[in-house]
């Protein structure tokens, strides 16, 4: 079965493709004119975005992706049992799909919805999926799930669980992760809905930005690569060479911030826009932000969700959590 794309129009195809990229160059144009000129993490994934997020949860310095890994590992008959098998698995920027495959065979899905705004990345990783597991119903969803979760009528309603692994809930505000959550909870419309979610816990501030800017320059590269994305999408001329990666940990607001700055001044023009940058002036691209576990419980029973279980690793740095829809 082929990805699902979920905002394609019957139309010619130069014409649609334009119709699918406008409210993107909208939503960029809008972000770079900004006063703290910003571009949202979700263009981080383009194909390449996505081979260099692979290469990021290799490194030595980028624990979440291991923390998480020995949690599932150590706790997984526990997590199945509170989740239960059978469920609609849906899988929240899903990429190559492969922690959630590590789940199959103990909550062994009815389905398996992987969603991902990088859709030819999904199509590849799905492909490989139905060689693997020819048994089991897989719809890859094309879909930006962070402007809506208005799932297509083929999305089983029983038994949805959202599966958001990886921290990504930190990268939006304490009041976008509400919002999201609640989304979220609405779109569990069966019985016996819930949550499977990853989120990183606060610690030291100097093991965050390692994390976030390691010695090879990987998590670097990926951020700079988000300007190449920009340039196909917008029509725009960033030079990778005028910006460099920077992130520090804002321990006011409990969250790393990423940014692209400015080598030295330099003017960015795009169809119907321009932006003069000084030197030393910043693009902000992430925000990853890092929670205690109180206050995530209390975020999730904010949203709808009950009858938390949750599980940490053995440094108490990441958490895991499956909640219940009430």
């Amino acid at each position: 079965m082929a990805l699902l794309k979920t905002r394609v129009a019957a139309q010619p195809h130069a014409a649609a493709a334009a119709s699918v990229l406008a409210p993107s160059r909208q939503e960029l144009s809008t972000g770079l004119l900004r006063p703290q000129a910003e571009i949202s993490p979700k263009y981080f994934y383009n194909l390449l975005g996505s081979k260099l997020f692979e290469a990021i949860c290799q490194l030595d310095e980028y624990y979440l992706t291991r923390s998480e890994a020995a949690i599932f590992a150590m706790y997984q008959p526990e997590i199945a049992a509170s989740a239960g098998a059978g469920v609609t698995l849906i899988d929240l920027g899903a990429g190559n799909c492969e922690k959630a495959a590590r789940l199959f065979d103990v909550l062994r899905p009815g389905q398996y919805v992987p969603v991902d705004i990088s859709a030819d990345f999904l199509n590849v990783a799905t492909a490989a999926l139905r060689r693997k597991y020819p048994d089991l119903a897989i719809l890859p969803l094309g879909l930006d799930f962070s402007e809506g979760l208005a799932l297509p009528p083929q999305v089983r309603q029983e038994r949805r669980l959202f599966f958001y692994p990886g921290s990504s809930l930190g990268n939006f505000t304490q009041l976008q992760a509400l919002q999201f959550l609640k989304r979220m909870r609405q779109a569990c419309i069966g019985q016996d809905g819930g949550v499977l979610i990853g989120i990183d816990l606060v610690k030291d501030s100097a093991q965050l930005e390692a994390a976030y800017d390691d010695a090879l320059g990987v998590t670097a590269a990926f951020n700079r690569n988000i300007l190449l994305h920009v340039n196909g999408i917008l029509g725009s001329d960033f030079n990778l060479r005028d910006w460099r990666h920077q992130a520090v940990f804002n321990a006011a607001q409990s969250r790393i911030e990423m940014h692209l700055q400015a080598e030295k001044e330099v003017a960015v023009t795009w169809p119907g826009g321009t932006r003069r940058f000084a030197a030393g002036e910043t693009i902000h691209t992430e925000n990853s932000y890092k929670y205690t576990k109180p206050r995530f419980l209390e975020l999730l029973g904010q949203a709808g969700f009950a009858e938390a279980k949750s599980w940490t690793d053995r440094d108490n740095s990441f958490l895991v959590c499956h909640a219940k829809a009430i």
